[in-house]
């Protein structure tokens, strides 16, 4: 196994050093994602959201949900038409393989050959249905993603289950044939974070881009798998702004994604408006996953997310020895040196910039959205992980919430579930949380243009 991920490694190096594999998304796009607990969660799909709201201001962008805790290949394919297809998708990603492989199956280790195969042929039969359910739909963009990693490697007692990890690989192995062959994009997070793993492990046994349970990401995990979305996507590279000021010629002499104007050069103070084109990335500060204590930042240690996705530099040349105030619309920033200036700083760094805060209550917004969406999640799990047995699915009747009220006591997951079902059973409700859902996502972008602002900076 070990021998595997170094390889892997190696071959994750290579494809990720080689460039874009999957279109960045358009503006307009309704870009749904489809899974389990891993997508109901919200948080690496609104990442990348994020991404796309502070650096394209212009494109109007709309993300969704529809990930259900506990699904499998087969479910998510009986999910298509209600849920999943109701969103209106013009891109669609699918990913599946956590549960699908299984878990209590591989403590009798005598059968683990048993239970691969049995999981393997279970989750691709379901995902040939799904396969030939999407190929009915030709106008909708697909894109197949591999499931996180199982932690199989950290040092941990809790959830161990032996061999489950090369089940998820050849689950990986059939998503992106499958994909290969219908000309479908491909996203593989599996290895690249096994690689990250491995690598990390080395130095730390405890390390983890899951968490506890070995299964579910935390908020760092999840940033992770953002980070390898977007650099599929080909986005690595472009720069928030570049600016680039040469004192003694009193010249911008670039000025990437940015205007700059009334640039004014004194002996002591250089002055200017600016404005960039994009906003930084905010980075989240807060554990977003249940029992799991992760924060996005902590990511930011194993991925070069700063350096390729959220730099915003500039740099000022020429000028003499010493150290220079740096305020921002007459606001105090920093203080900086000339050498640290011809270096150039990199405001996405600054978490009180006016840009910054700008961008943060982006981040504000989009958590609000989230937390809005994860009431429909909870809504469409009671439906389909207990109505849909009881023969009561989409059935809002008070015959349903009386067996759901019945069943609170011996399902536990159902019972943490049906406030919100409670909440916005009612189709009025359901409308009206939609409506709100809505209001968010035009307030994003209202909120999300970048604004002139005037740089002074002047020697201390």
């Amino acid at each position: 196994m070990k021998k595997n991920y170094l390889l892997w490694a190696l071959l994750v190096l290579f494809k990720l050093g080689y460039g874009q594999s999957v279109k960045p998304f358009s503006n307009g796009d309704r870009v749904v994602f489809a899974g389990n607990s891993i997508t109901e969660a919200g948080l690496y799909e609104n990442y990348i959201w994020l991404y796309y709201i502070t650096h394209f201001p212009d494109m109007k962008l709309q993300v969704f949900n529809a990930g259900i805790g506990g699904d499998v290949a087969g479910q998510i394919y009986d999910r298509l038409p209600r849920d999943i297809m109701e969103k209106d998708p013009s891109v669609l990603i699918v990913t599946f393989g956590m549960n699908d492989s299984k878990y209590f199956e591989y403590q009798d280790t005598t059968k683990t050959a048993q239970t691969r195969r049995e999981a393997v042929d279970t989750a691709y039969a379901n995902f040939l249905k799904i396969e030939e359910f999407l190929k009915g739909r030709p106008g909708i963009r697909k894109i197949i993603m591999s499931s996180s990693p199982y932690d199989e490697t950290m040092r941990n007692e809790k959830n161990y289950f032996p061999g489950k990890s090369q089940t998820m690989e050849e689950i990986a192995g059939f998503q992106q044939d499958v994909a290969r062959k219908n000309r479908w994009e491909y996203v593989d997070l599996l290895h690249p974070m096994l690689a990250i793993t491995e690598k990390e492990q080395g130095e730390n046994p405890a390390f983890t881009l899951t968490g506890p349970d070995r299964i579910h990401p935390g908020s760092a995990g999840h940033f992770v798998m953002a980070y390898l979305f977007l650099k599929e996507q080909g986005l690595a590279g472009k720069a928030v702004a570049d600016v680039s000021i040469d004192v003694p010629s009193r010249k911008v002499e670039k000025s990437d994604n940015a205007k700059i104007k009334s640039l004014k050069v004194e002996p002591s103070v250089i002055r200017f408006d600016y404005l960039s084109n994009a906003l930084p990335y905010p980075i989240d500060t807060l554990p977003r996953v249940w029992e799991n204590s992760q924060i996005q930042r902590d990511a930011l240690s194993v991925i070069p997310f700063t350096e390729e996705f959220n730099q915003e530099r500039l740099m000022v040349k020429g000028l003499k020895a010493g150290n220079y105030a740096l305020k921002i619309d007459g606001e105090w920033i920093g203080a900086f040196s000339a050498t640290e200036w011809a270096k150039g700083i990199n405001f996405a760094e600054i978490t009180h910039t006016p840009q910054y805060k700008q961008a943060l209550e982006l981040m504000e917004l989009n958590r609000k959205h989230r937390e809005l969406e994860a009431k429909l999640r909870n809504y469409y799990w009671v439906n389909y992980n207990f109505l849909k047995g009881k023969n009561l699915l989409f059935d809002d009747s008070e015959r349903a919430r009386d067996t759901i009220m019945k069943h609170q006591e011996d399902n536990v997951w159902l019972k943490i579930k049906t406030a919100d079902y409670e909440q916005i059973r009612v189709p009025n409700t359901r409308r009206q949380l939609e409506k709100e859902m809505q209001f968010l996502r035009e307030e994003i972008y209202r909120k999300n243009k970048p604004k002139e602002h005037q740089v002074t900076i002047s020697a201390i």
